[in-house]
């Protein structure tokens, strides 16, 4: 039993994303609401968005592990980042701790003209599944 990530053809190939999965039943399944690059009293940690970045991953991080799953669990990413911020600092902060062997999850990513909390830049969540 294992998860399966699709890059047909006739789309386009990228090594950041996949285009489907397929989780099969019996996974457990853990879905992470939007994380910021906050600290744990809620102070976003850096007006830098690569700083941001860094720590919304590290708190999706945290919930995961809380659930028992990792950053390799997750199936699909996504990313809502303010039309000011530069995605390439953002993407080139946290791609190496996204990175894993095999197809690369599902990523949905959005520009948006703010974010819930003041100062925030970036926001993510995620959907993880854990084969039993």
């Amino acid at each position: 039993m294992e998860i399966t990530f699709l890059q047909p053809e006739g789309l386009v190939r990228s090594p950041a994303f996949s285009h489907a999965a397929v989780v099969p039943a019996g996974a457990a399944t853990i879905y992470v609401g939007g994380q910021n690059g906050v600290d744990a009293s809620g102070i976003v940690v850096s007006d830098d968005v690569a700083e941001q970045s860094l720590r919304a991953v590290a708190n999706a991080r945290l919930a995961l592990e809380a659930a028992g799953a990792s950053l390799a669990d997750v199936v699909q990413w996504s990313v809502l980042l303010h039309v000011d911020a530069d995605l390439g600092a953002a993407y080139g902060a946290i791609a190496p701790q996204l990175a894993r062997e095999g197809a690369p999850p599902l990523v949905t990513a959005a520009r948006v003209a703010g974010l819930g909390v003041p100062g925030a830049l970036i926001e993510v969540s995620a959907i993880a599944a854990v084969l039993p």
